[in-house]
């Protein structure tokens, strides 16, 4: 059995936060029902690129599929028989979208008061940007993590992955959970609402802490840490690596490794505030120092005294690592038309209920009959739906 074995969740999103958000639960063992326009009835409908792409096999996969035209009211008719027996509705509409067609949570409710609807939106669900579209990268800038990445003067920069929209479905996966247990209680489901800005802002945490409390506006520092050094990244004779040293026993630690047993006693250098005063003078020390041995020998050497250190990989040199290979972060399935692919895991292991990856993504509708057929819709009246173009 499977820890959320039972639960069964309408999945009204696309892109990546709510799908991201219904991935771990699927995973770990919800049904998840996949709502999607048929086909030529959304103008988006390929925004998160080839059915068959990398991207729509990695968020989607354990799903089923259903095609509903939310457009006509037959659609929402079949959307709302469907709430009757389900859990969770999860939506990153526009705020005013899921209003319009009547599947708002006050209508939800009305229908099963059970029902726990996740609403992840760009912005938030009312004020003056309501009506916006959000994306990961506005909200990469409007969060403040744009003006924080990158080297000072060279401008702003995004970060390599959609960190708002993962992290914005996350929290909505949070708020469910978090649903559910209450629900347990009160036999009443609610209304979860996050946004990307807020994820946004929430990931920075720290650094939104720096300007709240002490009215400091944090700036880009590039591979630096913005309080400890040495922490960030150094040049090697064969390339670069990441150290992190923060506490004063690491710079002790460091000094030994490289032979240099008289900084940790220079009071330039031996507390955290000091060596931030002086990082400029330090990183110019070690440059000459690391440039002298290879990666791989620094980082065995760092190792053998205690040295936060560790490599700077590309993608297919993470996977090269003993230690990804250890930790089992990937598996096969099999996909009808790509044949064997290699999916990630969630990253996170129960021990008596761990996730599972039981089926590929599927295809639009694949699950029309079964679903439809489970609430009282023959081969006929499914029939009838195609041709009016419902499913």
């Amino acid at each position: 059995m499977l820890a959320l074995q039972g639960i069964r969740v309408l999945d009204l999103s696309r892109v990546r936060s709510g799908p991201a958000c219904c991935r771990v639960m699927c995973d770990f063992g919800a049904e998840v029902i996949k709502v999607e326009a048929p086909e030529g009835v959304d103008p988006n409908a390929g925004i998160s690129g080839d059915r068959h792409g990398y991207d729509m096999l990695n968020l989607h996969r354990n799903k089923k599929s259903i095609t509903l035209n939310l457009k006509t009211q037959q659609g929402i008719d079949i959307f709302k028989k469907l709430v009757k027996g389900s859990d969770v509705v999860v939506e990153n509409f526009r705020p005013d979208v899921k209003t319009k067609l009547g599947i708002d949570y006050e209508s939800l409710k009305k229908i099963n008061q059970g029902i726990i609807l996740a609403s992840i939106s760009g912005f938030g669900q009312d004020g003056p940007y309501q009506k916006r579209a959000g994306f990961d990268q506005i909200a990469q800038g409007m969060g403040g993590l744009m003006a924080l990445t990158g080297h000072k003067g060279e401008g702003p920069m995004r970060a390599g992955a959609a960190i708002s929209d993962f992290t914005a479905g996350l929290y909505a996966c949070i708020g469910i959970l978090l649903a559910l247990n209450e629900r347990k209680t009160s036999g009443k489901g609610q209304w979860i609402t996050t946004s990307l800005l807020e994820a946004q802002l929430a990931i920075l945490d720290f650094q939104v802490a720096k300007y709240l409390i002490d009215g400091v506006v944090p700036e880009q520092v590039g591979n630096e840490h913005p309080y400890s050094t040495p922490m960030g990244v150094i040049k090697t004779s064969d390339g670069y690596i990441n150290i992190a040293v923060g506490g004063d026993g690491q710079w002790a630690a460091l000094c030994a490794a490289i032979n240099k047993p008289e900084w940790s006693n220079d009071k330039r250098f031996t507390k955290l505030k000091a060596r931030y005063e002086n990082r400029q003078k330090i990183w110019s020390m070690l440059a000459d120092i690391f440039n002298a041995k290879t990666s791989k020998e620094w980082l065995d050497l760092l190792a053998q005294h205690g040295v936060p250190a560790g490599p700077i990989y590309k993608m297919d040199e993470v996977f090269d690592d003993p230690q990804v290979q250890h930790l089992s972060v990937y598996e096969e399935i099999e996909h009808p038309i790509r044949g064997k692919i290699k999916v990630l895991k969630q990253p996170l292991s129960l021990s008596r209920t761990p996730s599972s990856i039981l089926m590929t993504s599927p295809e639009p509708g694949e699950h029309n009959d079964s679903i439809l057929g489970a609430i009282g819709y023959d081969k006929v009246a499914i029939q009838n739906l195609k041709d009016q173009n419902v499913i």
